[in-house]
């Protein structure tokens, strides 16, 4: 999508401090982060959010991928969050499928 923040991003046209990729998804630093460590995960291809994705196998390959993210950024050993906002009511303010990858402190519940 034209349009679109990450999409953009994904097209080089947004600089962004990436961290990470594969041929189905991109890991960048989120620029107003909520944890010392704060990475975005999305693919590469355009989904609005959870809602709209139907791609299983892709779907799985984000979480893995996360995952990845998590012990290269060093945080699996201590804990991290991974967090899909869904929605205008779920908190999602950017209309592209992604995941937060949060870590670097401890998590609080419920997070908001």
């Amino acid at each position: 999508m034209a349009d679109c923040l990450f999409c953009r991003i994904v097209a080089k046209e947004i600089p962004a401090t990436i961290v990470a990729e594969t041929d189905d998804a991109l890991a960048f630093r989120d620029i107003n982060p909520a944890a010392p460590v704060h990475v975005l995960v999305i693919p590469k291809t355009h989904h609005d959010s959870l809602a709209h994705a139907e791609d299983e196998q892709l779907l799985g390959h984000l979480m893995a991928f996360a995952a990845k993210v998590a012990i290269q950024e060093g945080i699996r050993d201590d804990g991290y969050r991974t967090v899909i906002n869904t929605g205008r009511n779920g908190g999602q303010t950017v209309d592209h499928l992604h995941i937060h990858v949060l870590g670097g402190r401890r998590m609080t519940w419920p997070p908001g």
